[in-house]
């Protein structure tokens, strides 16, 4: 048994208001768990014998987590970022073989060791901003072979760093070529799914609902069998128009609806009632040059909890800072540092469907990372600034 005691920290324990925010605190870890957590003072006798390690007044959070990426994929998009700021269109881009076309043909030429190689490379990154779990999604496949995969891949990363990784189902990403929407999704999409089930490389399934993407009864063909399969559910929704997607992730129970610049009234409410997290990806939203911003005082009003993410992909956020998300959401949307954080914490576990994690708090898993700051709103405050001290995974110093 590893018995293992901080001191001399300030502890932000996300438990509660104002941070959960404990000074001259201490954290009392046994093998993976978080056994006490408190003043300093107030250490229990039983750990009083235990290691001590002083953190020299460093500041301590739960481990961060990204809880909406693309991290697995092959090939670079920046070709078209620069024709698309020499004011090509669109309709031009696709015609020169960009948009996700382009990032599918990459991803399925690559073999499972390269887009290991090149998934590390943003993973590293991730770790480095203090990331201790991270989601990611298949869907540049849209073949039953290059979706399963991607997913391989994901589930490798856990072998090699330290670090948790949830995994996600998202074949109803894009039409491929040459296949009508339901014709993929009935004779593609649905049969690479229960196969992913199968193997059991899938933790939750997503969908895009979108005009440029899948209808809501599309979605719901897919979501019916991820029920069948007993997976949990989320939802790409409302980003660039209203299809009544978050209505959609609401009814089926979601653990997450994700971008929402046009939710509707009727879709928060929705939401609130059904528990749903709203998902708030600040980095598509910068990089598209989006001007309808998520209704985020609306979220708040209604009670919807609000999870930040990187949602780090070649298309639209080539973002691998999930400290650089905080920023943008606090920036471009209003969140307050501790919203953003909470964000990457608490609701983040929440939008993974993952309990005992997110929160300092006796008997969740001892996953944190500690910093040299002094206040958590300096998480936030910074841009491209990484103040990683060390992290806790598991209860290990790594």
């Amino acid at each position: 048994m590893r018995n293992l005691v901080l001191t001399n920290a300030r502890i932000a324990t996300m438990d509660g208001a104002d941070y959960g925010l404990i000074d001259d605190g201490a954290i009392a870890i046994s093998d993976d768990r978080i056994y006490w957590v408190g003043g300093a003072a107030h250490l229990p006798l039983v750990c009083q014998s235990w290691h001590k390690l002083d953190l020299e007044g460093r500041l301590i959070t739960p481990g961060l987590i990204d809880c909406h990426t693309h991290l697995v994929y092959a090939g670079s998009r920046a070709n078209e970022f620069e024709m698309r700021l020499n004011g090509a269109s669109y309709a031009e881009i696709s015609k020169a073989g960009g948009g996700i076309v382009s990032t599918v043909a990459a991803t399925r030429a690559a073999s499972e060791d390269e887009l290991l190689k090149t998934t590390l490379t943003r993973l590293d990154k991730l770790i480095a901003d203090g990331v201790t779990t991270v989601e990611i999604k298949s869907g540049y496949g849209l073949d039953m072979e290059t979706e399963l995969r991607m997913l391989r891949v994901a589930r490798r990363l856990e072998a090699i760093r330290r670090v948790r990784i949830k995994t996600t189902f998202l074949g109803a990403h894009a039409v491929p070529k040459g296949m009508s929407a339901d014709s993929y999704i009935d004779d593609v999409c649905i049969p690479a799914l229960r196969q992913a089930a199968q193997d059991k490389l899938v933790d939750a399934v997503d969908g895009f609902c979108e005009n440029i993407g899948f209808t809501t009864e599309q979605i719901t063909r897919v979501f019916d069998v991820a029920k069948e399969l007993g997976l949990p559910v989320k939802l790409h929704a409302e980003q660039l128009s209203d299809q009544d997607g978050a209505a959609l992730a609401a009814k089926y129970g979601a653990l997450s609806a994700d971008h929402l610049e046009y939710i509707s009234d009727a879709g928060i409410a929705a939401m609130a009632a059904a528990g749903v997290v709203a998902g708030i990806l600040p980095g598509a939203f910068y990089f598209l040059g989006e001007t309808r911003k998520p209704p985020i005082e609306k979220f708040r009003q209604a009670g919807v909890p609000m999870a930040v993410a990187t949602d780090s992909n070649p298309g639209s956020s080539p973002m691998t800072s999930l400290l650089l998300a905080m920023n943008m959401a606090a920036t471009l949307f209003g969140l307050t540092p501790e919203e953003a954080l909470r964000g990457t914490t608490v609701n983040a576990a929440r939008a993974l469907g993952l309990s005992e994690t997110g929160m300092i708090k006796s008997g969740y898993r001892a996953d944190l990372s500690i910093w040299d700051v002094d206040h958590p709103a300096e998480l936030t405050y910074r841009m491209g600034d990484a103040p990683l001290h060390q992290r806790i995974f598991a209860g290990e110093w790594v």
